[in-house]
């Protein structure tokens, strides 16, 4: 999600907040509390929690067209927020093709990835989402830089065991990506000591490590995003140099379900990734 638009920093970006992004929360908001409407009323009328609505009332996230929908006959039928609705944009740290992904992605109920690349911005810490930017040529300004970090922490708040239904998140990750030491030897053990944190924290994320030497190995034709919808409803993305591509045919989506299951049986089980983890840890 960056070239994955999620994962690194230098090529596609994160979701970030916008003018128009902040604007249309605060339509929300002032239409909502003159309805009378706590947060967690609007969410049960939209069918999103109250963090949702809170985090598109500040600005945060993009909401996702059923919330749009949901959301103006609960707040008076005014047409206001389906106008409004059309002018939404993010600012350019978001590539223009990772888009329609970025919103299916904030309402999914479960997410699959397999990153070759970098580690995935869901799992990325500041200092390694900096050498990530730092990386990959042209290089950003301060500014830029300093928006698209805090744009990709904040992004994390996907995460939370606290959204509901909670996303149940699978990451399978290349050991070498880990043995890079992007950012060096600090950058690194901060980035493991958090991987390992996260993976204590959150009963809904599972992390795998694919170990250095798999002579067969499902994930040749490189990284790969599975998720499914709370209709049941499953996408893909798949992202090269500069594109990438939405995946809406079931064929194709058929075919990188059965790549993710294999690269899951390759991968290391996530208790012995732990262990993996750990060991890696120990020897800086």
């Amino acid at each position: 999600m960056v070239t994955d638009s999620t994962a690194g920093a230098g090529v596609g970006g994160e979701p970030e907040c916008s003018d128009s992004l902040r604007t249309f929360g605060a339509v929300v908001q002032a239409l909502r509390e003159h309805a009378g409407l706590s947060r967690a009323e609007l969410g049960e009328l939209v069918r999103f929690s109250k963090h949702t609505v809170a985090s598109v009332e500040l600005g945060r996230r993009m909401p996702d067209p059923a919330f749009v929908e949901r959301a103006e006959p609960a707040l008076g039928n005014t047409g206001a927020l389906r106008k409004a609705a059309a002018h939404l944009a993010r600012q350019p740290g978001l590539a223009a093709w990772f888009r329609q992904w970025a919103r299916l992605e904030a309402m999914a109920i479960s997410l699959c990835t397999y990153e070759c690349r970098v580690v995935p911005g869901l799992l990325q810490t500041e200092a390694y989402a900096r050498a990530v930017s730092l990386s990959v040529p042209p290089l950003p300004d301060e500014e830029e830089m300093s928006a698209r970090i805090a744009a990709r922490l904040a992004r994390q708040e996907l995460l939370s065991t606290r959204r509901k239904p909670p996303t149940a998140f699978s990451f399978i990750l290349e050991q070498a990506v880990l043995e890079r030491y992007t950012g060096g030897k600090e950058v690194t053990r901060e980035l493991l000591d958090h991987l390992l944190g996260v993976m204590e924290r959150h009963w809904n994320v599972e992390v795998q490590v694919m170990p250095l030497r798999r002579p067969v190995h499902a994930g040749l034709d490189g990284p790969l995003q599975l998720l499914e919808t709370p209709e049941n409803q499953w996408f893909a993305y798949s992202e090269g140099q500069k594109n990438g591509r939405l995946i809406t045919d079931r064929k194709e989506i058929s075919v990188l379900q059965q790549r993710y299951a294999k690269l899951r049986s390759q991968a290391l089980a996530p208790e012995d990734s732990v262990s993996l983890l750990k060991r890696m840890r120990g020897a800086l």
